[in-house]
């Protein structure tokens, strides 16, 4: 029996190249080759339609994002007033197949009477509140300072609205077991997160540099970068790359200050791959311990050493593969032993052993199908 399956994304999800898409691109890519025939609904405002999504959909369907002042003063959260949409309300009525909604961004019509009957699951990429309340503390504009915590509290009290979903999935345990207490009655289950390797890449030998990756026009992103420079990276250390989408201006400005420090701004995916394979090490630093950091499985599947501050491996299981500083001092102290030793096959293999056993995309996707097939 075919499978057919509706996924409502809160941005098209092609290219793959940040956060939360990432882990809907490789999901649908999974679920195309076992077989499921999806429908995906997706929400325009920044990127252009991608004829690569038709390759692996059953149907491709856009919506308009409605940004402006008229969104910011609605009590419901601007990232899903935003996203509301008739049009997808009449696509999904035309059959009555299960919905996936990606994010509380794409929740507003969730409690809608009209599919009260169909079979609707949350796959959760952040606990929104808390992401939003971290991204208020790291801003430092009033302005967006504001938004971000209006936004928080908007988020915290919309959350209610997922006790209309039959299941819950989440991308890390301390996630599950969040929402698990808040959600008592619901099943609430661990899925990780998918993505594009299914076979780990890393070299041996050793780096010249050291790398920070991630989207830099994220106020969390930056933060962690101003944090590396600032506080964490000496002058006579070897260099850092800094490498993102789009950073911010302050942020430029600060890297150009600093002769052992490189900005590699927008690089494409192959470039981002080169530079996370030579690296010695993956350098990753949060303070926003929710969901799951993508860009540490693109480091552990494809670089050398990962050096993390612990809230990158809040509830991922991937302590073991990875070295781990909570201060200054200790953060260099690793700098200076990393760069001092090799990168040996032995530390591939282990690697391999962890990632395989947890990140496998075949596993999780045979796993999300059975969950769907039960429904």
């Amino acid at each position: 029996m075919s499978l057919n399956l509706h996924i409502i994304s809160f941005d098209i999800p092609y290219p793959p190249n940040y956060g939360g898409v990432i882990d809907v691109y490789y999901k649908i890519k999974m679920l195309h080759d076992a077989g499921v025939s999806v429908i995906l609904h997706c929400f325009e405002y920044h990127r252009k339609p991608a004829k690569e999504l038709e390759q692996i959909c059953a149907e491709v369907c856009y919506y308009p994002r409605r940004t402006g002042l008229s969104q910011l003063f609605s009590v419901t959260p601007y990232i899903v007033a935003s996203r509301h949409s008739t049009a997808l309300l009449e696509r999904l009525l035309q059959d009555d197949y299960p919905i996936l909604f990606e994010g509380l961004h794409t929740c507003g019509l969730l409690d809608n009477p009209e599919i009260k009957s169909r079979a609707k699951i949350y796959r959760e990429s952040n606990i929104e509140h808390h992401y939003y309340h971290h991204l208020a503390k790291a801003t430092r504009s009033p302005w967006k300072k504001a938004f971000f915590y209006a936004e928080s509290f908007r988020l915290k009290k919309f959350q209610s609205i997922l006790r209309h979903s039959d299941k819950m999935l989440t991308v890390s345990h301390v996630d599950q077991a969040y929402l698990q207490s808040a959600f008592p009655t619901k099943e609430v289950l661990y899925l990780p997160s998918f993505h594009r390797d299914n076979e780990v890449n890393s070299i041996p030998g050793k780096g010249s540099y050291a790398l920070y990756q991630g989207k830099l026009s994220v106020p969390e992103n930056s933060l962690a970068v101003s944090y590396i420079i600032k506080q964490i990276w000496l002058d006579n250390m070897p260099e850092l790359v800094i490498a993102g989408l789009n950073p911010p201006g302050q942020l430029v400005k600060l890297i150009g200050e600093r002769p052992n420090i490189r900005l590699v701004e927008t690089p494409d995916d192959n470039e981002m791959f080169d530079l996370i394979q030579h690296a010695q090490i993956n350098l990753m630093v949060t303070f926003q311990p929710t969901g799951l950091k993508l860009k540490l499985l693109n480091a552990l599947f494809h670089g050398r050493f990962c050096l993390v501050n612990p809230g990158m491996l809040t509830g991922t299981g991937l302590d073991s593969v990875c070295r781990i500083a909570t201060s200054v001092t200790e953060f260099r102290k690793e700098i200076s032993q990393l760069f001092a030793i090799e990168f040996t096959p032995e530390d591939i293999t282990t690697r391999k052993e962890v990632l395989i056993s947890l990140y496998d995309n075949k596993k999780n996707c045979k796993y999300l199908i059975d969950i769907l097939t039960l429904l």
